[in-house]
């Protein structure tokens, strides 16, 4: 394969309807929910093992982290339509705006609106937890906030992976894990174990991170963004992506040491992630990666309930 991926747009066929175009966006591109949904399904397990499982404290988390995503997902969005209106990233969004079906003060409204939004059900964590989901919550938003936005955002520092690495496999399963602790009026210490269990959930699941940046690299170039890809080629991103994988499947073989054997379970998953692997390496072009966007987040959920139901059933 050449050094770099041809930078052409998949968008062909008929231009998408308005409500096409928003329900893409609170789903984009697939993977919104199984991303927000990872490390909650890991925390949720974890809290099971240790007798501190709370139903209402983990679904109002997954609510808030799915909101959450949302809203990062318009200001990136808006910021890409505002600073570079002649970079065709998205085809789709730039026609959208054309036609009026997708208008930018609207568009940075909703953004807004669903941090908004997400404080809701945030008002029966802070009954629960207290000032902490206040700060939990503020981590969560600026995080997503500063993946695109900012005098130096995340991805013009080139910090998005580790960022996000941080973000999944260690601060959202703590969290998650801290409040279902908190309801059960359990001691407030968090073990060890809530603060690298997620790991290798987190690395299965920046790996869709990397194969974004991989497919849109020329892209991310023109916007200035010091991805792995952009900064030192593709095929240490590459590397980058085999580094996550290798991480993700031995990982378990040491939790099974401590958990037990049922922390081998995400191990069934090594097929998916092999063949992910192999597109990563040999795709022809951009168009070939789309696909593994929402199958590799798809991959991460389904990696992540097979560690939280290892961990519950190890209990």
């Amino acid at each position: 394969m050449r050094g770099k991926l041809l930078a052409t747009s998949p968008y062909v066929g008929p231009a998408p309807s308005r409500r096409q175009i928003w329900i893409h966006l609170m789903l984009y591109p697939g993977h919104t929910l199984p991303t927000a949904a990872a490390p909650i399904l890991v925390g949720v397990g974890l809290a099971v093992h240790d007798g501190v499982f709370a139903f209402w404290p983990a679904v109002t988390a997954f609510v808030c982290s799915w909101l959450v995503h949302v809203g990062g997902v318009f200001v990136d969005v808006y910021k890409l339509l505002v600073r570079y209106p002649a970079l065709r990233e998205h085809p789709e969004l730039n026609d959208a705006v054309a036609r009026g079906w997708l208008r930018l003060p609207m568009l940075r409204l909703a953004a807004v609106a669903w941090f908004v939004i997400a404080l809701l059900p945030g008002i029966y964590l802070y009954r629960v937890v207290g000032p902490p989901a206040l700060l939990l919550g503020a981590i969560g938003i600026v995080a997503a906030v500063w993946y695109a936005a900012g005098w130096r955002s995340m991805a013009e520092l080139g910090l998005a992976d580790l960022v996000f690495f941080a973000m999944f496999g260690v601060v959202a399963v703590a969290a998650t894990y801290y409040v279902q602790a908190v309801a059960c009026h359990a001691a407030v210490t968090l073990p060890t174990s809530a603060f690298v269990v997620g790991i290798p959930m987190a690395a299965v699941l920046v790996n869709v991170l990397v194969i974004d940046d991989i497919r849109d690299v020329d892209f991310d170039r023109a916007k200035g963004w010091q991805t792995t890809a952009v900064r030192f080629g593709l095929h240490w991103s590459r590397r980058e992506h085999l580094g996550f994988t290798v991480i993700g499947y031995v990982a378990p073989l040491a939790f099974a040491w401590q958990f037990g054997p049922w922390l081998l379970l995400p191990l069934v998953t090594l097929p998916p992630a092999i063949a992910a692997e192999h597109a990563v390496w040999t795709a022809p072009g951009r168009e070939a990666l789309f696909p593994w966007t929402p199958r590799s987040a798809f991959l991460s959920m389904i990696y992540a309930l097979l560690v939280g139901v290892g961990l519950a059933l190890s209990g």
